[in-house]
Order: structure tokens, then C-alpha cells, then sequence
């Protein structure tokens, strides 16, 4: 049965399976779907060579990786806001790059180690690149949920029980310490961010450690809820072509339980606390352009106390979740996420602080 141009039903529920269980074996994977298994993995190879879906993984933005997580508005000079876009979102810390309408030209989400990697990538960075007339940044003070939470369609508890780990990791306890990364986490990370399906034995190829030790540090890790996998459609695709962001002002005492409410909103992708005076952003995924009134109207009614302050909807989704795609939203390219790093930068942030390590700026009132 087609329920969309390009996926039918079982593609969708093959989709939502992969988001549901991004490295479960294809015998797992039909069984839950009632199919055979060289008959998921020839849907999801089809699928994945148009580019209309695909896996990824990526390190969780915290404590010992990349505490700060940033909301940053671009403004370009017309004819150059492709080439700023393409620039930007080959920065391997950038997760997500928009065109968008509204008062901002591109809408960036990036991760940094702290706030002065931000300070220096927004200063000798986009600020060095021509083409950029201004930049606006937002810290999240709180992600209350992302992209990999959304599900293409909805699996009956007897699917998701089949789809389940049998020797799952054992959770970490809730506010136990999370270590950093160390160099093999680092390895790990790149080689799933390539293929996070990859089995433990081509891992500890790509990585050099042994397929014990490459179990043993996956289970860790997602035990730490150190990874982030997800599994994504070609937006045009998906039932849900509208990708809206929202600036939302609440009462600082309401935002506790109207984020929590808003997180579990079928259409809500990513929400997050922000350290603006607009405190909340929504980005979410509509039926259609006519939705968004509907859909604030709901919000209206759900919580009078919340102001939709302004809007922006996306144009074209140029990276998500770390991948290039298309103006359609279809799938070019990986762009493993990394922190950054610029010797460039350093550099002249080096040159711009050495008068005061040598005692004075000249011209500066004694």
C-alpha cells in the first residue's frame, strides 16, 4: 500500500524500526516486520542508494565532549549565501544548517567544548568568511529532546518487543559521573559515523583494537548514553515535508513542565531551553504550510502562558544531523562530527591577546 510518493508501508516501517533499533541484525529486523531478512536489508539498501533514508551516529553533546550546544542566525549577502551555507556546513561540529525565511538567512546548530570555542568560531570563523554580514547565537541552557527521539510512523508494542535487545547494555544510574572520551572512543565514534552498522569485527579493523575491546566499549557507551544514533528520510518524503522553528517566551517557573509537554508532541522535533529572552525553541515537522497556524493555534490552547514570538520555516535542510543533503532533503554525504579546530583562528586569537600579555594596548587610556 503507498502511503507516500517513493515509500510504501513496509519502507516506512522498515524506517521506523531502524530508528527504533539502528544496529539490530536484519533477522531481527524482519522479524519484527514480518518479512525475511534479505528482504529488510535489500528495502533498506534500495532506500539508502536513492538517498531517501539513512543511519547515523554521533556523540551526545555533554559533560567531557561538548557541554555547549549553540543556536547560532546567519546573515549573508544575497549572493552569497550558497557558498556561506556550503562552507558552514562542512564544519565538522555543525550538526544541523538551514535556509530559512524570516529575519535570518541561515539557522545553525553547532556543539563547542565551552563558551569561548563558541566566542572564537563566531569571531574568526563566520566572521572571516565573506559573504557573512552578522551572526545572532543562543546557548541551550537544556536540550529536552532531538531529532533522534522522532518516529516516521508508530510500531505496534508486539513489533517493538521483537525489535528489542535480548542482552541489552545495563543502563548507567541516573547522575552517576560520565567520563570524557579517550582516543579509542574518538576512533570508535568516526568509524560509526561512517556506518553505524558496521559489526564489531569491521570496527576493530577500521579502529585497530580488538573485537572484545570494541564490544566492550560500545556497550559502555551506550550504557553512558554516549551515543546518539539515528535514522533519517528524505523529508519530502516522510509525510511531514514542513520544518518549522519557533521562538517561544515562557514564565521561567513554566518552562519545567511546558518543555516536557512539548517534547512529547507528535510533531516536535527538537526542543531546547535557551539563554535568550525568547527561552524556548520548537522545531517541528507539519503536514503542510496551512498546518502552522493550526498548529500554534493548538499551542495556544494547550498553553495560553507560552508566546509564539517569531517563526522561520526551512527551505532547504542543507545538513542534518551531520549529513549534506540535497534541496530536497535527499542524502549526499556524511561529515563525521569532530570539534573544532582551527589553527587559523588560534592563531589570531593569539595575535589579538599578546598586547595585553605584554602589558598594554596602545592608544588605551592609563
Amino acid at each position: 500500500m503507498q502511503t507516500s510518493a517513493g515509500l510504501d508501508e513496509l519502507d516506512r516501517l522498515l524506517v521506523t524500526a531502524l530508528q527504533a533499533a539502528p544496529r539490530a541484525d536484519w533477522r531481527r529486523i524482519g522479524r519484527a516486520l514480518d518479512v525475511d531478512a534479505s528482504t529488510a536489508a535489500r528495502r533498506w539498501a534500495r532506500l539508502t542508494e536513492a538517498g531517501l533514508a539513512w543511519l547515523s551516529c554521533h556523540p551526545a553533546a555533554g559533560p567531557g565532549l561538548a557541554p555547549v550546544v549553540a543556536f547560532i542566525e546567519i546573515d549573508c549577502a544575497p549572493a552569497l549565501l550558497r557558498d556561506v551555507a556550503a562552507r558552514v556546513a562542512g564544519d565538522p561540529h555543525v550538526f544541523t544548517v538551514e535556509h530559512v525565511t524570516g529575519s535570518r538567512d541561515l539557522l545553525v546548530t553547532a556543539a563547542f567544548s565551552d563558551q569561548a570555542g563558541l566566542a572564537r568560531y563566531l569571531g574568526f570563523r563566520l566572521g572571516a568568511l565573506e559573504g557573512v554580514r552578522a551572526t545572532r547565537s543562543q546557548i541551550a541552557t537544556a536540550l529536552h529532546v532531538e531529532g533522534s527521539h522522532w518516529r516516521l510512523d508508530r510500531l505496534p508494542e508486539h513489533r517493538r518487543t521483537l525489535l528489542r535487545d535480548p542482552a541489552p547494555a545495563d543502563r548507567a544510574p541516573a547522575g552517576s559521573p560520565v567520563r570524557g572520551p579517550d582516543p579509542a572512543d574518538l576512533a570508535l565514534f568516526t568509524a560509526l559515523s561512517e556506518d553505524c552498522r558496521l559489526p564489531a569485527a569491521q570496527l576493530a579493523e577500521r579502529t585497530g583494537l580488538s573485537p572484545t575491546t570494541v564490544r566492550r566499549r560500545l556497550a559502555r557507551m551506550q550504557a553512558e548514553r554516549a551515543l546518539v544514533f539515528r535514522c533519517e528520510v528524505a523529508r519530502f518524503l516522510s509525510g511531514w515535508p514542513v520544518s518549522v522553528t519557533l521562538w517561544c517566551a515562557a514564565p521561567p517557573g513554566d518552562v519545567p513542565a511546558v518543555s516536557a509537554q512539548l517534547a512529547g508532541m507528535r510533531e516536535t522535533r527538537l526542543c531546547a531551553s535557551l539563554s535568550g529572552p525568547h527561552n524556548l525553541m520548537v522545531a517541528v515537522w507539519l503536514r503542510s504550510i496551512e498546518d502552522i497556524r493550526t498548529f500554534e493555534t493548538r499551542l495556544a490552547a494547550r498553553f495560553p502562558e507560552l508566546l509564539v514570538a517569531d517563526r522561520a520555516i526551512a527551505l532547504w535542510p542543507l545538513k542534518l544531523g551531520g549529513h549534506i543533503l540535497d534541496p530536497h532533503g535527499r542524502h549526499v554525504r556524511a561529515v563525521p562530527v569532530a570539534l573544532w579546530e582551527d589553527a587559523e583562528a588560534a592563531a589570531a586569537e593569539e595575535a589579538l591577546l599578546a598586547p595585553f600579555r605584554e602589558g598594554g594596548v596602545a592608544g588605551a587610556p592609563a
